[in-house]
């Protein structure tokens, strides 16, 4: 049987053992309503707890009512977006944001645009930063929302979030970052940080789909996206996935353990690729940042041939790759993200991008530049912009 070398954990990395015996066993402890007030709810509310007090140290928050679980990243981003736009429109309509955010952002503040607030979307540099004297500059006595992305899912490239955050607060405006690839896989710390609202997913770091966290500093005014009862704080009624929190609060258990060994991992991996990958192709791009990006992200642009052909011909030899955010999968258009750091249109729809897991070996970065090598020839010998290339030179 083939071997699948996934390096495609950005989309979604696979549960650990630990989290799944930590679910098996919640499910078998069959847990009641953590709302009831019997005993059986309190035994599930304090279940709930330790959860959420697990999940506040993978952060830092300061306290674990800081913590409103989702269902997963994007919720906590509609949360953030929407509920802190909802719940200060009396002090404005203003927002401010980047050119490369994930569309859970982006279509959330295309929504309130169709309800009059006015968004401010800022261009980033050729490496795919945004400067935070952009910020400072954008900012209007009508600003009361900066959503600044803390890594980019397509690039890896990380924002300067700190001294964003340093301008918002002096100008006491709410701080909203899209955290989601970067919680468990790297350090996040909203207190040096000093955003007011971050948002995650848990299945970023090898918890289960469908539970995320939302971050929000106490005394933020956030509106509740859903009515109903009082759960999580009075922020999100329903009752909560408490099956699927048991399992986030386990992953989040087992980064904040192994931080330091899973980045140091993450990085000799990516540092490998990086390294060897001239000895394999030529020719590419490289749109990651060179030191500020996630430990695990390379994105890779391919001169002369379609990235979508590239990932299904390394499909066929068992590599798991992606060409953009899988929230995007399907759309015929080259990414705006990569667009916006410059890139040509070709050269944007010739990209791969590789996000490395725990479970990853050097012998599958090694194996993965094979292959690739094998399918960018084969590509570009029948790729008439290849051959059109060659022919001028």
């Amino acid at each position: 049987m083939m071997k699948i070398v996934n390096l495609d954990h950005i989309s979604a990395s696979p549960l650990l053992a630990e989290v799944k015996d930590s679910m098996i066993e919640a499910v078998r402890q069959d847990y009641h309503n953590p709302s009831s007030q019997h005993q059986a709810g309190e035994q599930a509310a304090e279940a709930l707890q330790r959860a959420r007090t697990s999940v506040a140290q993978l952060v830092n928050a300061a306290l674990p009512k800081e913590i409103v679980f989702t269902s997963g990243g994007t919720e906590s981003v509609n949360h953030a977006v929407k509920g802190v736009a909802l719940a200060n429109a009396a002090r404005g309509n203003h927002i401010i944001t980047s050119n490369i955010e994930h569309n859970a952002v982006n279509r959330s503040l295309r929504r309130l645009q169709s309800a009059g607030f006015k968004v401010t979307s800022l261009s980033v540099d050729s490496t795919g930063r945004v400067d935070p004297a952009d910020v400072a500059d954008a900012i209007t006595d009508q600003t009361i929302l900066v959503s600044i992305m803390h890594s980019n899912n397509e690039t890896g490239t990380l924002q300067p979030i700190e001294e964003i955050a340093k301008i918002t607060r002096g100008k006491k405006v709410i701080f909203h970052s899209d955290a989601v690839d970067s919680v468990g896989i790297m350090p996040v710390d909203v207190q040096k940080l000093g955003v007011d609202l971050l948002s995650f997913g848990s299945n970023t770091f090898y918890g289960p789909a469908g539970v995320g966290g939302l971050y929000v500093r106490r005394g933020t005014r956030v509106f509740p996206l859903l009515d109903g009862g009082v759960q999580e704080n009075n922020k999100r009624a329903g009752a909560e996935n408490l099956i699927g929190i048991i399992g986030m609060g386990t992953a989040a258990e087992i980064a904040v353990q192994g931080m330091d060994a899973r980045v140091a991992h993450l990085r000799r991996l990516k540092d490998k690729l990086l390294a060897e990958l001239p000895d394999y192709i030529d020719e590419y791009i490289i749109n990651t940042h060179p030191r500020y990006s996630l430990p695990n992200l390379v994105s890779l642009s391919i001169k002369y041939i379609e990235g979508e052909s590239v990932l299904l011909m390394l499909d066929d030899e068992g590599f798991l790759v992606s060409t953009r955010s899988a929230c995007a999968t399907g759309s015929l258009r080259a990414s705006h993200v990569l667009l916006s750091l410059g890139l040509s249109h070709a050269d944007a729809q010739g990209t791969l991008v590789l996000s490395f897991g725990i479970d990853n070996t050097a012998q599958d970065v090694t194996a993965f530049l094979t292959a690739l090598k094998n399918v960018v020839t084969t590509l570009r010998d029948i790729s008439p912009l290849y051959k059109k290339a060659t022919a001028q030179n």
